[in-house]
């Protein structure tokens, strides 16, 4: 069964339309052919008999994405068949997207890891719960005996959350500074808010409400932030009179569905912002007050923007007219209630801060700060309540030392540099380097010199493969969980995840695995974790939210407009910092595109999902990529080719498409995975293997928004 463009749109995804709807109401996802279809095509889902007994309904949380929708499961025979999008849930209000329609089949995904594994050579064997955190914490105990706490390192996907608030309650305990995240939009919107407004603050987006969205390659229709919540942003906006103006190297659904589709060189989007920033300022059309509030930087600024990016300049950079780049900033800064939006495609792939803090520069210069309509600076969610961490010598002296790196790269970097283990143990939690980080096999090269890896993880992926014991851990369906809103939504809510099932395997909740690990270390860490399980944990850390959680399923922090005009220092824009650029000498340039039907992070789509994708991302077995047929010769549409990065080779399908830059290849992010799953697994390629790291000069990111490339026949 391949599921076509037509029927996917039917299924309440609505590209176009940018608005995913559930229930659905068609044929196909009635509960006798939700069962009759997965049962034909993924026998391993259902080995039950008939369901006709009492139909229930309980509500809970999706957490496959960092939306954070509130879902409604249907349930026969206290089993559950159906899962929609929760009517009156403050972020999605009933709508769903497929990924959360299909959040069932991770129940019995063949991927999942059964029981606690320890790796045995090249394969791993069943131990038993008990074994295995004596195993993990025997490791750990070594570390800190060792008198280096600090090279005990975790990696998770977020740093928000109990679950994240315990590893790092773990690691201060235990006395190392080492907690890394994955990269997400939420850590770029604090970075930005960090550089630009000061510490403790975070960025968010009212694209409801605004009448003028200057999207810099932000998927609002393939994922960006919340995505249901932007589905529905997105289709009011012509009720709202409002404009979508996307700049971006490829005619993505986005790009697709706006006002206008500027198809800027990729790589040039900061170039383009500045240039933008340089005729507000030349015309006087920014607003005097807010850049009154510029309190650092900014006649550097002005002279650098004036002088540096002039549009004629910039226009030769970027391949904009400048005509259009001065028309287009006229039309933003003139609008009642502009903003501007940052983070390419779905926001939690490489990003560089000289082009999210130039794009927020425009917010600045027109001054809709915490107003209606544009960007809110606030406060960084607070509401954990975790107690102060009981730290010994040794933990004290081991937190006190410098980081391995800032970020996630540059610490796999140490890694790979030292011939002495900078690493000792490493626990990765919900987040999949080996796959979602570029140049994959340098990521794979740290892992095997990290003498002990820990994965909690419910899935058998590219990164637990790697790790030399797996600790397995519910599903979102089978724990109880809170799950912050997504990076950008203009509300801050936290849901509350519920068990709506019995755990299917041997499994439990990733936070009582760092609670029972904490407890069976030395005396001096285990005094910090008193709490009899991860249930009482989550009860008191969200003691001020609790009732309305527990209650209501949910509970509003903050749905308020920030009051005042935040201060702006604009120093690091003023100091010109160096534009990234994309490594190799080959001719083209290879970019990565997010797709709404596929995930990208920690959890590979569902087998559902991977049916959904059009024969232009894959065909068959075969990644296909996007090429303009300006670009190459000798090439026809379904030719099979083969794409060379200095990375390395990959065979590919091609699809001619003039909605693409010349000299731009794009490549589908979230296919070629390895595990265990005849579904999803061995389909396409991995984008990342083809792309190499390129850190930003200064800040140490991962900016890589592509790599050179050649394509040629097979």
């Amino acid at each position: 069964m391949k599921v076509d463009r037509r029927s996917f749109l039917g299924l309440g995804i609505g590209a176009v339309a940018g608005i995913a709807v559930s229930p659905v109401g068609i044929k196909l996802t009635d509960d006798s052919s939700i069962l009759t279809q997965t049962t034909k095509l993924w026998p391993w889902a259902l080995d039950h008999p008939p369901l006709d007994g009492a139909i229930v309904y309980e509500n809970s949380v999706c957490s496959l994405c960092p939306g954070g929708c509130g879902i409604s499961v249907r349930k026969i025979d206290d089993r559950p068949v159906k899962i929609e999008g929760l009517a009156d849930y403050p972020i999605n209000d009933g709508g769903a997207c497929l990924h959360g329609m299909s959040g069932l089949q991770y129940l019995y995904d063949p991927a999942r890891i059964k029981k606690p594994m320890i790796k045995k050579g090249d394969s791993f064997e069943e131990i038993s719960w008990e074994d295995a955190i004596s195993l993990v914490a025997g490791k750990l105990s070594d570390v800190r005996k060792s008198g280096s706490p600090e090279k005990l390192a975790c990696i998770t996907d977020k740093e928000h959350g109990s679950v994240s608030g315990l590893l790092q309650h773990l690691l201060k305990a235990f006395g190392s500074p080492n907690f890394y995240t994955m990269p997400n939009l939420e850590s770029y919107l604090e970075t930005v808010a960090q550089q630009i407004h000061g510490n403790g603050k975070t960025l968010s987006f009212d694209l409801e409400n605004s009448d003028f969205v200057l999207s810099f390659g932000a998927g609002i229709i393939e994922g960006w932030g919340s995505p249901v919540a932007c589905f529905k942003a997105n289709a009011t906006r012509k009720q709202r009179h409002a404009k979508l103006y996307q700049v971006e190297a490829r005619l993505s659904n986005t790009a697709a569905n706006a006002n206008k589709w500027i198809p800027a060189v990729p790589g040039t989007e900061a170039d383009l912002a500045l240039a933008m920033c340089a005729v507000i300022l030349n015309e006087n059309l920014f607003n005097s007050a807010a850049t009154a509030n510029m309190y650092a930087g900014f006649s550097k600024f002005v002279s650098v923007v004036q002088t540096e990016y002039a549009p004629a300049k910039i226009a030769k950079i970027t391949g904009i007219k400048e005509d259009d780049i001065i028309q287009i900033a006229r039309e933003f800064a003139t609008a009642k209630m502009p903003v501007a939006v940052f983070g390419k495609g779905k926001g939690d792939g490489a990003q560089s801060l000289k082009e999210m803090a130039a794009v927020h520069a425009l917010n600045c210069l027109v001054g809709n700060v915490n107003k209606k309509g544009g960007v809110f600076v606030q406060d960084k969610a607070q509401y954990l309540e975790f107690p102060a961490v009981k730290m010994d010598g040794i933990a004290s002296k081991g937190a006190a030392k410098a980081r391995t790196g800032q970020y996630i790269g540059q610490m796999l970097d140490a890694v790979n540099a030292s011939a002495e283990p900078v690493v000792e143990a490493l626990i990765v939690y919900n987040a999949n380097p080996c796959y979602s980080l570029h140049d994959t096999r340098r990521v794979k090269q740290a892992m095997s010199k990290i003498p002990f890896v820990v994965s909690i993880s419910s899935f058998l992926d590219e990164t637990a493969m790697e790790a030399d014991i797996i600790l397995p851990c519910h599903t979102f369906l089978e724990r109880f969980e809170d799950v912050p809103s997504s990076g950008g939504f203009s509300k801050t809510v936290v849901g509350l995840t519920k068990p709506v099932v019995n755990p299917i395997f041997d499994t439990k909740n990733a936070g009582d695995c760092i609670i029972e690990i904490g407890k069976a270390l030395d005396q001096a860490v285990a005094a910090n974790f008193e709490w009899e399980n991860y249930e009482d944990c989550l009860q008191a850390v969200t003691s001020s939210i609790w009732d309305s959680l527990s209650e209501e399923g949910y509970a509003v922090v903050s749905d308020t407009i920030p009051s005042g005009s935040p201060g702006v220092d604009v120093s690091f824009l003023a100091q010109n910092p160096a534009t990234v650029q994309a490594q190799g000498d080959f001719n083209l340039t290879l970019i990565p595109v997010d797709n709404i039907r596929l995930l990208s992070g920690a959890i590979a789509a569902s087998a559902f999902a991977i049916k959904t994708v059009s024969d232009t991302v894959l065909t068959k077995k075969e990644t296909v990529v996007e090429i303009n047929p300006l670009t190459v010769k000798g090439l026809k549409d379904k030719d099979l080719a083969t794409l060379t990065t200095p990375m390395g080779s990959a065979n590919v399908r091609v699809h001619l498409n003039e909605g693409i830059r010349p000299g731009v290849i794009g490549m589908v992010e979230g296919l070629g995975h390895t595990f265990d799953n005849k579904y999803v697994s061995n389909k396409g390629v991995n984008v990342n293997d083809l792309i190499g790291q390129v850190l930003e000069p200064g800040t140490g990111l991962d900016a890589a928004f592509g790599i050179k490339a050649k394509i040629s026949r097979a």
